[in-house]
């Protein structure tokens, strides 16, 4: 099919402009060729333009980067995945001893491990800094067994950062330069500030929704420790390639071999289905990927984001067809919505699912089950019920409590078991926060927020 660049550079810029995104790129992977778009500014308060070549913070997609490296690792033997990951990190350890003792590879890479996500830790700019960040991270607690269902797990990718600086001899940094930048020939691409210096970098922006938003207090708040879960930053076009190698069953455009084909088909290959299906469209987890079952046609991706930056990544297997849009602030999820539902309707014949809201008619819901308190690391969640109406109360704590005042959230039913939440944000699913109760494998009931799962406590 061929790629209108013309209509879809007008496009981009007409849904950017009204969404009040200041700047994104957009690359599209079609009949295998990337077409790269650019529309705004990097930064609001020097104007300085946004053009194909610049770099934007990608957040969680840097996990998977992370899950490939892995997965190199793996295949070479170097690595088994379903062998506890205290065989390789003696030093790694969790609140329980048992899960320590259990906790594989394979539940690292699909989140499957039970650990928490939000143990951010600086532990410096030294080529130790995961080293210091697994011992750090001892005791971390278990948002639920290891096993027993999905909670999405930024620490978990640590783990495995570290588990490729011990396996390679090389930091986390280096290895992904030379096993996996290099062959793609991604050469827009880094994990570093000063290494984005050299390049025209986008400045993340905050505000209220539907206001222009102002750019961030700083360029990046993560930690050189954050490496293998939230800290690449690249180009569109980079990020395209490196779906297009998984395209392309594991070779770069350059001929190099960088992942074998079984490797590829199980990276994206359902090890877990999800029950909050709406904070970042997924369906499933495989290893590394998010899973979409779109009408019944299959595709993986992830989403990122950081401090006033979101970046999404969609890939279509059927049609050979990869779209990455980076952005940095504003409205970015109503503008993703928008213009990958009709990229992908037009070049892969794909219909994505309708915008996350409540339910046209009314639900008979019956709060007596779901009423209580739900707990994770850093996390109480209270829900409460008055008149038939149900109502969230979302409460930082512990190490966590000064990160926000608690959120008040009406529940407006989807299901009997799915709501909208009333918190709006960019990152979450356009105009309402999905807020879902499932019961995990062991039989433990739960709250799933953001994809964490939260156990009911009381």
């Amino acid at each position: 099919m061929t790629f209108d660049t013309a209509h879809w550079q007008a496009r981009f810029e007409e849904l950017r402009a009204a969404h009040r995104v200041p700047g994104a790129t957009l690359a599209v992977l079609v009949d295998g060729e990337i077409h790269e778009l650019a529309s705004g500014v990097l930064h609001r308060g020097t104007g300085v333009e946004a053009t194909t070549d610049s770099v934007f913070q990608l957040g969680s997609i840097a996990k998977v980067y992370t899950a490939t490296l892995v997965m190199q690792l793996a295949e070479s033997g170097e690595l088994d995945l379903d062998a506890p990951v205290v065989d390789v990190l003696p030093e790694f350890a969790v609140a329980d001893a048992t899960a320590t003792r259990s906790i594989t590879t394979r539940q690292l890479l699909s989140h499957t491990s039970g650990l928490t996500c939000d143990f951010t830790h600086d532990t410096g700019r030294g080529d130790d800094c995961l080293a210091k960040y697994v011992e750090a991270a001892r005791g971390v607690a278990l948002d639920c067994a290891p096993g027993t269902g999905v909670s999405y797990s930024s620490v978990g990718y640590n783990v495995l950062g570290r588990i490729v600086e011990v396996l390679t001899g090389r930091t986390w940094d280096e290895a992904l330069k030379e096993r996996l930048l290099a062959p793609l020939g991604a050469e827009h691409t880094m994990t570093l500030p000063e290494e984005a210096l050299r390049f025209r970098a986008a400045m993340g922006h905050l505000g209220e929704p539907g206001q222009d938003p102002s750019p961030a207090p700083a360029w990046d708040l993560m930690p050189r420790s954050a490496g293998p879960y939230g800290r690449v930053i690249a180009s569109a076009a980079d990020v395209v390639r490196l779906a297009k190698m998984h395209l392309d069953d594991g070779v770069a455009q350059d001929g190099t071999r960088v992942l074998s084909t079984s490797s590829v088909a199980s990276m994206r290959r359902r090890v877990v289905d999800v029950p909050d299906k709406w904070t970042v469209s997924a369906d499933g987890w495989g290893l590394g990927w998010t899973l979409y079952d779109w009408s019944g046609d299959p595709g993986y991706g992830h989403d990122g984001a950081s401090i006033g930056q979101y970046a999404y990544l969609r890939v279509v297997p059927h049609a050979n067809v990869a779209v990455a849009l980076l952005t940095n602030g504003g409205g970015a999820r109503p503008l993703y919505a928008t213009l990958m539902r009709e990229l992908l309707a037009e070049l892969a014949d794909v219909e994505m699912p309708p915008p996350f809201e409540p339910a046209a008619h009314p639900v008979a819901v019956d709060f007596t089950a779901l009423v209580g308190t739900y707990a994770r690391e850093g996390v109480v969640i209270t829900v409460t019920s008055q008149g038939g109406r149900g109502h969230l109360r979302y409460e930082f704590v512990g190490g966590m409590k000064d990160f926000s005042p608690p959120l008040e959230i009406d529940l407006s039913p989807v299901t009997s078991t799915v709501f909208a939440g009333s918190g709006v944000g960019a990152a979450f699913s356009e105009d309402w926060m999905p807020v879902v109760f499932a019961t995990l494998a062991d039989g433990t009931a739960c709250c799933y927020v953001g994809m964490r799962a939260a156990p009911k406590v009381g």
